[in-house]
């Protein structure tokens, strides 16, 4: 089986990076990137999660996610994949190009390829979960079924 790497911007594929500055809207609220998203959804407390879609970058928006002075929303854990899978359809749905890219990968491995994440990345060795790439490749499948 055929396998794509991505992570960096700059590299090939690099537009499936959360990273990358494609806008979303989800319930009628425009988002920069599924990154701000993401994010967002961690916390319960809307002015949070505004000012997390207000973040001036993506990466902003991560180091803010990432602030645990704020308080997660309890069941995070339990939904964070499902948040990340929404985000990805909507990401490849509202962007017709993104998802002639996706579908042009066919059957191949997505993998996102970093050493700085173990459980959304392959953790740089291929031993991390890569639950990004797999949802890519859920988005995927669910996106050729639509035809």
């Amino acid at each position: 089986m055929n396998t794509i790497h991505f992570y960096s911007l700059a590299d090939d594929y690099g537009e499936f990076s959360n990273f990358a500055e494609y806008p979303i809207r989800i319930d009628g609220v425009t988002w920069s990137t599924t990154e701000h998203y993401f994010q967002a959804q961690k916390f319960e407390d809307a002015a949070c999660r505004q000012r997390i879609r207000r973040a001036s970058s993506p990466m902003e928006a991560a180091r803010m996610g990432r602030d645990r002075r704020m308080k997660l929303r309890r069941d995070w854990e339990s939904v964070k994949v499902s948040v990340m899978h929404a985000a990805l359809l909507a990401k490849f749905r509202q962007h017709e190009d993104l998802r002639a890219l996706l579908l042009s990968t066919g059957d191949a491995k997505l993998v996102e390829h970093t050493g700085n994440d173990d459980y959304w990345g392959d953790g740089g060795d291929g031993r991390g979960r890569n639950m990004l790439g797999q949802l890519l490749m859920r988005a995927r499948e669910t996106l050729a079924a639509e035809g």
